[in-house]
């Protein structure tokens, strides 16, 4: 469904994405992670039209979609979630799910008709009614997801949902994004809540400083040495490595 082929992007003399190549399958459910300042959010800029790529291609239902607007690339299909959430304070919840039900929905009763039922899907069906300026950091996370998937995504990116929830919340997210994948939806989430990755995901492609390291199941990329020390520092494998052989001998 989605094809990145040698994607490189830097900024003056960053570089924030080097040489990426990675492939999301459809009907999957997808994790790309890595360490803080990855590269993992101006990837997927780039693969929405955000960023133009300085090199390669991003190729989406076989169509390069790579110097396209957000927009263009949100009708055939793509949506993103930010991590950042910035609802319309003043719009009920309704009304900012409305928002992205408007691509293709340009009356207003159709809208918010569509608005509602993807309220009720995502949890927030007592919640439609309230100013979105009043949700809780919970509320707001199930906002945003709201108004992706309301422009109706073939594939949804999801910039970490889960950050700053606690455990139940994160069930709860966990169970949604489970859900919006039976419906049909192909998803590739940047994610830090490692019990989200190992609870949804089939495969998983790890950034650091920009290059991709490791691709595998959840299980197999917390095995892999370089992953282990992308995230604790040089040499961090071979120590646990030492101690777990240590605990074996006491």
């Amino acid at each position: 469904m989605l094809e990145v082929e040698g994607v490189s992007k830097n900024f003056g003399g960053l570089r924030a994405v080097a040489d990426v190549t990675m492939r999301v399958e459809e009907g999957s459910i997808t994790a790309l992670i890595g360490p803080n300042g990855a590269g993992k959010t101006t990837l997927f800029a780039t693969i929405s039209g955000f960023l133009r790529p300085d090199t390669g291609r991003v190729r989406f239902l076989g169509r390069d979609i790579a110097g396209l607007s957000p927009e263009r690339i949100c009708r055939l299909g793509l949506a993103r979630t930010f991590q950042i959430v910035q609802p319309f304070a003043g719009l009920s919840v309704r009304e900012n799910i409305a928002v992205g039900a408007h691509l293709h929905r340009p009356g207003r009763t159709e809208a918010l008709a569509h608005a509602e039922l993807i309220g009720r899907q995502i949890g927030m069906g007592r919640m439609l009614d309230q100013p979105a300026g009043a949700l809780t950091i919970a509320g707001r996370k199930r906002l945003e997801l709201a108004r992706a998937l309301a422009t109706d995504p073939k594939l949804l990116l999801l910039d970490e949902v889960m950050a700053g929830l606690n455990p139940t919340e994160i069930e709860e997210i966990v169970a949604v994004v489970r859900r919006i994948r039976l419906a049909g939806v192909t998803i590739l989430l940047i994610e830090h809540v490692m019990q989200a990755v190992v609870s949804l995901a089939e495969t998983t492609w790890v950034l650091s400083d920009g290059v991709l390291i490791a691709r595998g199941s959840p299980a197999e990329i917390a095995a892999d040495p370089k992953v282990v020390e992308a995230y604790l520092g040089r040499g961090a494998a071979a120590r646990l490595a030492g101690r777990e052989g240590g605990a074996a001998h006491a």
